[in-house]
């Protein structure tokens, strides 16, 4: 099994390695490099994971994610250069993926020798979960085995997309940034079953419950079949069925139609992809 050395212990670095443990990666074939000692003595306590310097840790290591600030990509990206031109020369098989928003394929390639192989995904927080959205992109010369590769790792702590990398910045807004949208709408429920009448605890336990059983309707209604054909209950369709003429979802759902929440909801994306292109680095 593939060596993995993730460089970068933050909040992004970690939330992946508990997700590949909690998902059956075994400890031995995962290496951590964090620079920061009190840190590395944590999640080195914690996971019982090899905490150890960049070079260190990239020595062996068939896949090697990044999940470092971007200001910190040059140097690490450098170590990954020396690294692969010591071990393969001409041929590196090593694949150096970057999970840093921003950050192109092409800038990273520009500082590696030629023919490296890189991949950008983007994945979110519910990865330490396993329950991440993760969006994968390909430089131009990563094989269709090592996409594969590192597809199959981030399948491991939730599902994953692969797609064109000038669409990552839209990846950014929708997944990357969606798990904050989701906790924004969870805590404005809770605010108002307090308001309507019912204890904190109560109206988070059920708007928790909701939410999490609402999504698991979603998810099991992708690719229903009736006989032969293949059913997709999207989410205008479950809301529908939610939905009496008359009833009191039907009186809620037009308040908050009259109170602009789709328009608010692609303010929202528009703005995270706007931000996400102007932090964008890249090559040129």
């Amino acid at each position: 099994m593939a060596r993995i050395a993730i460089i970068g212990g933050g909040n992004m670095g970690e939330a992946l390695l508990a997700g590949l443990l909690a998902a059956g990666r075994p400890v031995k074939d995962l290496v951590v490099a964090e620079r920061f000692g009190d840190r590395a003595r944590q999640l080195s306590e914690k996971y019982s994971v090899l905490v150890t310097s960049v070079a260190d840790a990239m020595e062996n290591a068939s896949i090697v994610v990044i999940a470092v600030k971007p200001q910190d990509v040059d140097s690490v990206v450098a170590e990954f250069a020396k690294n692969v031109t010591a071990a393969s020369g001409d041929s590196p098989d090593q694949v150096l993926v970057s999970i840093v928003a921003g950050v192109t394929t092409g800038y990273v390639e520009s500082k590696l020798p030629a023919g490296a192989a890189v991949i950008r995904v983007m994945p979110n927080t519910p990865v330490k979960v396993g329950a991440g959205a993760s969006a994968l992109a390909k430089g131009r010369f990563p094989s269709a085995e090592q996409v594969d590769q590192v597809a199959a790792l981030f399948e491991c702590v939730g599902t994953v997309a692969i797609v064109p990398e000038d669409q990552l910045d839209a990846v950014t807004a929708v997944s990357g940034s969606g798990p904050a949208y989701f906790f924004l709408m969870v805590e404005a429920l809770v605010d108002a079953g307090v308001a309507a009448g019912l204890s904190r605890q109560a109206a988070t336990d059920l708007a928790v419950q909701t939410m999490a059983g609402a999504a698991q309707m979603l998810l099991d209604g992708r690719g229903e079949t009736a006989g032969t054909a293949v059913i997709d209950t999207g989410p205008a369709q479950l809301r529908a069925m939610v939905t009496s003429p008359g009833g009191t979802t039907a009186a809620a759902l037009r308040e908050l139609e009259a109170g602009g929440l789709r328009t608010s909801v692609d303010r929202a994306v528009q703005a995270a992809k706007t931000r996400s292109e102007q932090l964008r680095i890249t090559s040129e």
